[in-house]
Protein backbone atom coordinates (compact mmCIF):
# COMPACT_ATOMS: atom_id res chain seq x y z
CA UNK A 1 0.00 0.00 0.00
CA UNK A 2 1.75 3.49 -0.66
CA UNK A 3 -0.58 5.97 1.26
CA UNK A 4 0.53 9.45 2.45
CA UNK A 5 -1.26 11.65 4.95
CA UNK A 6 -0.12 15.29 6.05
CA UNK A 7 -1.36 18.39 7.80
CA UNK A 8 0.42 20.96 7.45
CA UNK A 9 0.97 24.84 6.32
CA UNK A 10 1.34 25.98 2.81
CA UNK A 11 4.46 27.54 2.14
CA UNK A 12 4.21 29.98 -0.78
CA UNK A 13 1.14 30.56 -3.12
CA UNK A 14 0.07 27.34 -5.82
CA UNK A 15 1.41 27.10 -8.65
CA UNK A 16 -1.35 26.35 -11.37
CA UNK A 17 -0.90 24.98 -15.04
CA UNK A 18 -3.23 23.84 -17.76
CA UNK A 19 -2.20 21.32 -19.78
CA UNK A 20 -4.17 18.78 -21.99
CA UNK A 21 -7.83 19.68 -22.84
CA UNK A 22 -7.82 22.09 -19.97
CA UNK A 23 -6.77 19.56 -17.61
CA UNK A 24 -5.51 21.85 -14.32
CA UNK A 25 -2.74 20.90 -12.41
CA UNK A 26 -1.62 22.81 -8.99
CA UNK A 27 1.83 22.55 -7.55
CA UNK A 28 2.02 23.03 -3.54
CA UNK A 29 4.72 23.04 -1.24
CA UNK A 30 3.62 22.07 2.65
CA UNK A 31 5.65 22.54 5.46
CA UNK A 32 5.06 19.59 8.52
CA UNK A 33 6.72 20.13 11.61
CA UNK A 34 6.98 17.88 14.54
CA UNK A 35 7.47 20.08 18.31
CA UNK A 36 10.99 19.91 19.87
CA UNK A 37 10.64 18.23 23.69
CA UNK A 38 12.97 18.41 26.36
CA UNK A 39 15.07 14.88 27.25
CA UNK A 40 14.80 13.78 31.10
CA UNK A 41 18.56 14.38 30.94
CA UNK A 42 17.71 18.26 29.94
CA UNK A 43 19.02 17.82 26.77
CA UNK A 44 16.75 20.14 23.97
CA UNK A 45 15.65 18.51 21.28
CA UNK A 46 14.35 21.42 18.77
CA UNK A 47 11.32 21.29 16.64
CA UNK A 48 12.20 20.12 13.16
CA UNK A 49 9.68 21.30 9.80
CA UNK A 50 10.05 19.11 6.50
CA UNK A 51 8.89 20.31 3.61
CA UNK A 52 6.77 18.48 0.88
CA UNK A 53 6.01 18.93 -2.66
CA UNK A 54 2.22 18.60 -3.49
CA UNK A 55 1.07 17.38 -6.70
CA UNK A 56 -2.96 18.28 -7.10
CA UNK A 57 -4.99 17.16 -10.70
CA UNK A 58 -8.06 18.21 -12.19
CA UNK A 59 -11.25 19.48 -9.72
CA UNK A 60 -8.73 19.12 -6.34
CA UNK A 61 -6.25 21.80 -8.63
CA UNK A 62 -9.36 24.30 -9.65
CA UNK A 63 -10.32 24.21 -5.93
CA UNK A 64 -6.45 25.13 -5.25
CA UNK A 65 -6.34 27.72 -7.43
CA UNK A 66 -9.36 29.23 -6.38
CA UNK A 67 -9.46 29.01 -2.42
CA UNK A 68 -5.81 27.80 -1.03
CA UNK A 69 -3.28 30.34 -0.15
CA UNK A 70 0.45 30.60 1.47
CA UNK A 71 -0.46 30.05 5.37
CA UNK A 72 -3.38 27.88 5.02
CA UNK A 73 -3.82 24.57 6.75
CA UNK A 74 -4.32 21.63 5.22
CA UNK A 75 -5.30 18.03 4.84
CA UNK A 76 -3.69 16.24 2.28
CA UNK A 77 -4.01 12.27 1.06
CA UNK A 78 -2.21 10.62 -1.45
CA UNK A 79 0.35 8.53 -2.67
CA UNK A 80 4.01 8.62 -3.02
CA UNK A 81 5.86 9.41 -6.33
CA UNK A 82 9.63 9.17 -6.98
CA UNK A 83 10.74 11.20 -9.99
CA UNK A 84 13.92 11.70 -12.31
CA UNK A 85 15.26 14.76 -14.01
CA UNK A 86 17.84 16.79 -15.68
CA UNK A 87 18.45 20.03 -14.67
CA UNK A 88 19.72 22.88 -16.31
CA UNK A 89 23.52 21.40 -15.81
CA UNK A 90 22.32 18.21 -16.99
CA UNK A 91 22.93 16.58 -14.00
CA UNK A 92 20.29 13.66 -12.73
CA UNK A 93 18.10 14.28 -10.33
CA UNK A 94 15.58 12.71 -7.83
CA UNK A 95 12.41 14.24 -6.12
CA UNK A 96 9.67 12.79 -4.08
CA UNK A 97 6.12 14.50 -4.63
CA UNK A 98 2.84 13.29 -3.12
CA UNK A 99 0.33 13.18 -5.93
CA UNK A 100 -2.68 13.85 -3.96
CA UNK A 101 -6.02 12.05 -3.92
CA UNK A 102 -8.16 13.91 -1.14
CA UNK A 103 -7.58 17.61 0.18
CA UNK A 104 -8.88 19.05 3.07
CA UNK A 105 -8.95 23.08 4.06
CA UNK A 106 -8.27 23.27 7.40
CA UNK A 107 -8.10 27.14 7.69
CA UNK A 108 -11.48 28.85 8.29
CA UNK A 109 -12.85 31.02 5.41
CA UNK A 110 -11.89 34.44 5.63
CA UNK A 111 -15.34 36.04 6.58
CA UNK A 112 -15.55 39.22 4.08
CA UNK A 113 -16.65 42.38 5.40
CA UNK A 114 -19.69 43.27 3.12
CA UNK A 115 -21.39 39.97 4.35
CA UNK A 116 -24.91 40.27 5.26
CA UNK A 117 -25.55 37.53 7.45
CA UNK A 118 -22.84 39.54 9.83
CA UNK A 119 -25.21 41.03 12.63
CA UNK A 120 -24.93 45.15 13.37
CA UNK A 121 -24.16 45.58 16.74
Amino acid sequence: MNKVMLIGNVGQEPEIRYVDNDVAVARISIATTEKGYTLQNGTQVPDRTDWHTVILWRRLAKIVEEYVHKGDKLYIEGRLRYVTFNDKQGIKRTATEIWAENMEMLTPRRQQAHDTNTPQL
